[in-house]
């Protein structure tokens, strides 16, 4: 059986596009061309991004005039209290020499037509326009999330089937904090290992609050260390192996309760897993240090019935880009260091 658009999901995505077009400010038939989002658009569609994924909400998002500039200082830095004789004491905020770059970035999602049908006789038209909005935005806002946490280079023609992470589309936070002053604020050199072992075997590290506290007392800076702020982001596959520890001894209710707080609570820090964060990675930074960049003005939108694809597709096109507010205030065990399991036998 071939795939159609029923009439009834066609009734129900014109009107999308409707209601797409005055949100925006166009005419309906300008909608499947590229359209620029400027001024209070730009404001909303941010503002929905953010909505649609919690962590995006915790994070810098900000609009820049220019594709390449200064980071901006969004208050991480140290302290801004004292005393100046004679005088008012003043400290500086900025990162001298800390720039950003942006790069074109093109996001595209397509519903296909079998999904609309459903969507179309779920619900009223309400529910159906929702549904659609929740997609689209969910889909471009995880996409920033996943490039960030896995970008690795920025290629002219991306590979997604090569690079599902999105590793080729831009450079992620953890890859500006390696190649920053040396990657010193990552742990571990080429080639070496860090072996995180919940049955305290030859493990290096025998709990996530070991772990944890070792990145903010060796490698955070000292500014920094005490900052209530600061959030350990660690990965799905570093907390199921700490959490199988603790579910193996189910006898002690203690341990019971630190395993299910274990994802939230870290070394005496807020702990989460946000979206395509890698397995093995740990980051402790706050997570406004986090910043994401777009080009004020180069947001362009398009929405059209695809034929050939046979589905609803919507495109956001924009100069974005990725940075680190204040490295020093970043320390990280990245992934491709960690192996969780027990390191080689010091007797041997």
């Amino acid at each position: 059986m071939s795939m159609i658009l029923t009439q009834a999901a066609e009734t129900q995505l014109n009107k999308y596009f409707q209601a797409l077009a005055t949100g925006y400010g166009i005419d309906v038939s300008r909608i499947k061309d590229k359209f620029s989002v400027t001024g209070p658009q730009e404001t909303r569609l941010r503002t929905a991004l953010l909505e649609s994924v919690d962590f995006l909400r915790m994070i810098t998002l900000a609009d820049v005039d220019q594709i390449k500039g200064q980071v901006i200082d969004v208050g991480i830095g140290g302290i801004h209290s004292g005393r100046k004789a004679n005088g008012r004491f003043l400290q500086a905020v900025g990162v001298d020499g800390h720039n950003y770059e942006l790069t074109e970035t093109d996001s595209g999602a397509v519903l296909p037509w079998s999904t609309l049908a459903v969507w179309a006789n779920a619900g009223n038209e309400g529910e159906f326009l929702q549904k659609v909005n929740e997609f689209i935005n969910r889909s471009f806002a995880l996409d920033m999330l996943r490039v960030g946490f896995n970008g690795i280079s920025i290629a002219a023609t991306t590979d997604p089937v090569t690079n599902p992470l999105g590793q080729d589309v831009n450079k992620g936070w953890q890859q500006l904090a390696k190649e920053w002053n040396g990657g010193s604020q990552i742990v571990g050199d080429a080639g070496s290992k860090v072996y995180f072992e919940p049955d305290g075997k030859n493990g290096e590290y025998n709990t996530l609050d070991a772990m944890a506290s070792d990145l903010i007392n060796s490698t955070m800076d000292p500014a920094f260390r005490n900052d209530p702020r600061l959030t350990v982001l660690v990965g799905a596959d570093l907390v199921a192996a700490a959490q199988g520890r603790l579910y193996s001894q189910a006898d002690k209710p203690t341990e019971q309760i630190a395993a299910q707080q274990l994802a939230t609570s870290i070394a005496g820090r807020r702990a989460m897993t946000p979206p395509f964060f890698p397995g093995k990675r740990m980051v402790v930074t706050m997570p406004g240090n986090l910043h994401l960049y777009t080009q004020r003005g180069t947001r362009q939108r398009s929405a059209a019935q695809n034929q050939d694809r046979k589905g609803f597709e919507s495109q956001y096109w924009r100069m974005e880009g990725y940075a680190v507010g204040d490295y020093r205030a970043y320390a990280a065990f990245d992934e491709d260091h960690v192996v969780i399991g027990p390191g080689p036998d010091p007797a041997a």
